[in-house]
């Protein structure tokens, strides 16, 4: 469970010298997405979906199961189709989890198109996680996706940032200023896990965020090397860890689902 907490000035300069460092170089993955939507046969593909084959109402499907405790999962009517309602209360959490999962090396792309009714203004720091990966090793959770209510900027702001909790480098999340969580609109979200250097890459709506790039060395935590477990499960919905947050409850619709051996894009 990840604890409020203010930024250490560590990760902040860290933060930064990624930034420097790798603004304006990113990968190849990233030069050249595969735009694909929907789940037509793909051999990249891992995991897909996206809720057209599942009957309104339905809060699992073949190949996922949900894991809920004060939230509810559900199939509805949305976006070009049916999307996968989210809703929890307080400090609830609603995810659709693929379990036995496996990437070749370790390694795999994901994204996700998400729409968040709205994030958190209270308590100051209040966490959220829509994105959690982990399995076998030393109890690391890798969180590509997620993020804190930050009362120090501006009247306070929403912002993203990757993370992890459970492991050696303890519980962070590096927020970054420039990645703001916007409410009320779809966004396209994209994330990798590359084992080489156990490095964790951020896309939003296409655009690469370099500054939110975390690797064995460069990460928000302890000051030890953050390593990858074995994934054998990926969660994808929305958990917030602090209790009588503002708002009371949280609603999220998630459409177009894919885990992959490639980076697949937003597509249209």
């Amino acid at each position: 469970m990840t604890l409020p907490h203010i930024k250490p000035v560590l990760a902040t300069l860290a933060a930064a010298a990624t930034l420097v460092t790798v603004a304006g170089t990113a990968p190849a993955s990233a030069e050249r997405p595969h735009p694909r939507a929907g789940c037509e046969s793909d051999p990249a593909l891992l995991f897909c979906e996206d809720f057209e084959d599942l009957e309104p109402g339905a809060g699992t499907g073949a190949d996922w199961a949900a894991d809920t405790g004060n939230g509810t999962l559900s199939v509805k009517p949305g976006r070009q189709g049916q999307v996968l309602g989210v809703h929890t209360d307080g400090n609830g959490h609603a995810f659709l989890e693929v379990e036995d999962f496996a990437a070749p090396g370790n390694s795999f792309f994901g994204r996700m198109r998400v729409k968040v009714d709205a994030f958190p203004t209270a308590p100051d720091w209040a966490h959220f996680t829509l994105v959690e990966a982990t399995g076998v090793g030393d109890g690391t959770m890798v969180r590509p996706i997620g993020g804190q209510w930050v009362p120090t900027e501006g009247d306070g702001a929403a912002l993203w940032g990757v993370g992890s909790d459970g492991g050696p480098t303890g519980d962070w999340t590096d927020w970054q200023a420039t990645a703001p969580a916007e409410a009320g609109r779809w966004l396209c979200l994209e994330w990798e896990l590359d084992a080489s250097d156990n490095r964790v890459s951020v896309w939003i709506d296409g655009e690469a965020k370099p500054e939110m790039t975390a690797t064995t060395t460069d990460h928000g935590g302890n000051a030890v090397d953050f390593l990858f477990p074995e994934f054998d499960t990926v969660r994808i919905g929305w958990q917030l860890y602090q209790a009588d947050p503002t708002p009371a409850s949280y609603d999220l619709r998630l459409d177009d689902l894919a885990l992959s051996t490639e980076r697949l894009g937003c597509g249209s």
